[in-house]
């Protein structure tokens, strides 16, 4: 970062001393909150070139905070606002790691610190108002990328392209072995045998299928929305050999007709409005015969309330949500799908989202920077880092939900 100016700033009119004072107040509750709510680690900010330590316990990161706005941006947002200001460089993270500071922050449980407090709540909303007529002008559509392969192919997994959580063995694995494990616990969880039909609802590119065929001997049909990931997984499973016993179709859930020996559903939930459960639950009952095993992953909400994060809505998955298990539960008892086995996994998200973004930092620089611009990488890794803290510390489940048509079939007695 270039040194701080010596030369005395310019005069400035009343207008600007008033957004200076408004600035300031933002700046007195951010780090208020901060300094009484962080009890287990030690945040350092340089603001103005002044270093300011907030909070209590061992070391914690240090935040670089290049433009005053960025308090007000966050006390208004949240964690859009938090974003939005990364995006547009009003902080850096000097020492430790975005993902460490977002973790601190979701450990403190700041909203519900606010809610919980009058005076604060107060000066917070004080300070919302103030921010009303400046964020009208803000851009608020979302910004469109048009998101390729490229992008994908620089930070996923290069044998299955699986953009959904792996499942580790150790903090040391690679992103290869995180998803080859994930695949391999599917298909047993699901007793795949040679043979089976299987259906892949929201099947990405296809690697669910690649892996199951080539190391279960199942013929199979993915599903997908994405013309894109329709055509490149394809060409993969062309190029691996395996056109003959599986293949990709551009359509949805609610057009699938046939029967199929196990069904899997890995990371496509998220993406159906809450009305669409009912009718997702009765297709894969109607596809499934009376011996039939289903599967379901899919980013869940472990808490009785279900609040949905702005910036992911906004800049990755608009009209995303996450279920609770009691609605996924609901969604296999009134289709007479009973329920086997309820595994969460959140913790192993932490572990893939690292691994996606050291390999986005290692890439990036291979990527189109007109198509991939600074800001839309910022963002990236913004979202990256959200991921990891969320499976350490927020209320995010991921669930994975193993159900079959026959209530009285053999059960193994562990887990897989």
């Amino acid at each position: 970062m270039p040194p701080v100016s010596a030369t005395p700033p310019p005069a400035i009119s009343p207008t600007q001393q008033r957004q200076r004072h408004a600035g300031g107040a933002a700046e007195r509750v951010f780090l208020g909150l901060l300094d009484r709510h962080v009890e287990d680690a030690r945040i350092r900010l340089t603001i103005r070139g002044e270093p300011v330590t907030v909070g209590r316990g061992a070391e914690g990161p240090a935040i670089h905070v290049h433009d005053d706005r960025f308090f007000g941006r966050v006390l208004s947002a949240g964690n859009l606002g938090l974003g939005e200001s990364y995006m547009d460089g009003d902080w850096d993270v000097e020492e430790g790691d975005i993902a460490g500071f977002l973790t601190v922050l979701l450990r403190a449980r700041l909203d519900r610190r606010i809610r919980g407090n009058a005076a604060t709540a107060a000066r917070v909303l004080a300070i919302q108002a103030g921010n009303l007529f400046r964020r009208r002008h803000w851009k608020n559509a979302q910004v469109h990328y048009d998101i390729g392969d490229d992008l994908y192919q620089s930070f996923l997994d290069r044998d299955w392209m699986m953009y959904s959580c792996g499942y580790a063995d150790s903090p040391g694995d690679t992103i290869e072995q995180l998803q080859a494990r994930k695949l391999d616990r599917i298909c047993q969880k699901l007793e795949m045998r040679p043979g089976d039909h299987v259906l892949d609802i929201g099947c990405g590119f296809g690697g669910m299928l690649m892996y199951a065929a080539a190391h279960y001997g199942v013929t199979g049909v993915g599903i997908t929305t994405s013309r894109r990931h329709c055509a490149f997984g394809n060409e993969r499973i062309a190029r691996a050999g395996l056109a003959d016993r599986i293949r990709l179709e551009n359509r949805d859930h609610r057009s699938v007709e046939g029967r199929f020996d196990r069904v899997v559903s890995i990371g496509m939930m998220e993406h159906l409005p809450r009305a669409e459960y009912g009718r997702y639950f009765q297709r894969i009952a109607r596809v499934l015969p009376p011996h039939g095993t289903g599967l379901v992953h899919v980013i869940g909400c472990n808490a009785a309330r279900n609040v949905h994060d702005p910036f992911t809505q906004k800049y990755i998955f608009p009209g995303s949500g996450t279920p609770k298990l009691s609605e996924l539960a609901d969604g296999c008892e009134r289709n007479g799908l009973a329920i086997r086995d309820v595994e969460n996994m959140v913790r192993h998200y932490d572990y893939t989202s690292a691994r996606w973004l050291d390999r986005f930092r290692e890439n990036r620089h291979r990527l189109d920077q007109k198509k991939y611009d600074a800001r839309f990488q910022r963002m990236w890794e913004y979202y990256l880092s959200c991921a990891i803290a969320g499976a350490r510390a927020s209320d995010a489940a991921l669930y994975q939900v193993l159900f079959m048509k026959d209530y009285a079939a053999p059960m193994p007695l562990h887990r897989v």
